[in-house]
């Protein structure tokens, strides 16, 4: 039996995975463009979709694909706040990829906390136009620094060793605390207190949604650095800019954005940006931007296309749903029965 899936969003990366993994039980076309309440008409014919994470599936959207009798929305993310799911709750079913590769995304919090501090992407831009100059360049040892990781799921443990290994002090935060004796749990609000450094690796809800706000940053030590490569709107874009032009933060990097849905991803280069928050961002010396580049390696491209070809295989050929998500679950993430939850 031969599924047809349309890919929504596709790069080459992607194309180029999914034609390795893929089997005689697949019909995939691929798509340039993203799911919207126009493109969605192009899924008449197909059995289910795929799209990523700058993605919105609303109300509209959900109406649309139901009519071509589409029943599963596969996304090639971990993150699913970009549906909803309230909505498609007992109409269609969504399946995600919950894990395809936290050391990827941890290691990449690493180099970036390392290049802000270390300036190294401002040496070599130096050095290639001949300027060996190290004035400017002074960053700081990391041992015996505080790091501050809000969320201790599989990425931020891997975050936690990493920066255990650099001879680090870790506090941390999260619901669900576990033993380690090596770092220390805490409150929020100490946490913001006593750290050098704030790393961010919690989903985006409505509880956490701009949590690095203006009233967060007061509390935290003048000069702190953050690092986001979680949701883009687990921060105050506008706040964290304030925040940075008047020094209380000394720098951010961030590998997500709040609006970054019609700005990551594309090449814009030849273009004028109107959103004047994140050019300004970017003008600073202090901020390191990235564009939602943590994910990609080998083996997380590898991961995310082999779950997403599975989830449609069961989708399709089995009872259990086990990377289903669904408003009764979502606070949950996966589905809290381990089958399909309608």
């Amino acid at each position: 039996m031969s599924y047809k899936i349309l890919v929504y969003d596709t790069k080459p990366y992607d194309k180029e995975y999914f034609e390795l993994l893929k089997d005689e039980r697949f019909n995939i076309k691929y798509l340039d463009a993203k799911l919207d309440n126009q493109t969605a008409y192009l899924a008449k014919g197909y059995d289910a979709i795929c799209i990523f994470v700058n993605e919105y599936v609303d109300k509209e959207i959900i109406d649309i694909l139901l009519s071509f009798n589409i029943k599963l929305i596969a996304l090639r993310s971990a993150g699913f706040n970009n549906v909803d799911l309230k909505y498609a709750f007992n109409k269609i079913h969504i399946v995600r990829v919950p894990a395809y590769s936290p050391y990827a995304v941890a290691e990449y919090a690493m180099a970036l906390l390392l290049t802000l501090n270390r300036k190294t992407n401002k040496s070599y831009i130096r050095v290639r136009e001949h300027n060996f100059s190290l004035i400017g360049l002074t960053g700081f040892d990391l041992k015996n620094k505080t790091i501050g990781v809000i969320g201790t799921g599989k990425i931020g443990r891997i975050f936690i060793d990493i920066c255990l290994g650099f001879g680090c002090k870790v506090l941390a935060y999260d619901l669900f605390p576990y033993q380690d004796d090596r770092i220390t749990f805490t409150t929020l609000e100490h946490l913001y207190k006593d750290s050098d450094i704030i790393s961010l690796h919690i989903p985006l809800s409505k509880e956490t949604q701009h949590l690095i706000n203006k009233n967060s940053m007061a509390l935290m030590k003048d000069g702190v650095y953050i690092i986001n490569t979680s949701r883009g709107a687990l921060v105050n874009s506008l706040d964290l800019l304030n925040n940075l032009k008047s020094k209380k933060i000394g720098g951010v990097a961030l590998d997500v954005y709040e609006e970054e849905a019609n700005l990551f991803f594309e090449d814009l280069s030849y273009e004028i940006i109107d959103d004047e928050i994140i050019t300004q961002l970017i003008s600073l010396p202090n901020t390191l931007i990235t564009s939602h580049q943590a994910f990609l390696t080998k083996e997380a491209l590898t991961n995310i296309v082999k779950t997403t070809l599975d989830n449609v295989i069961e989708f399709f050929e089995k009872d259990t749903l086990v990377n289903e998500v669904c408003y009764q679950c979502s606070k949950k993430g996966n589905c809290a029965k381990k089958g399909r939850c309608f």
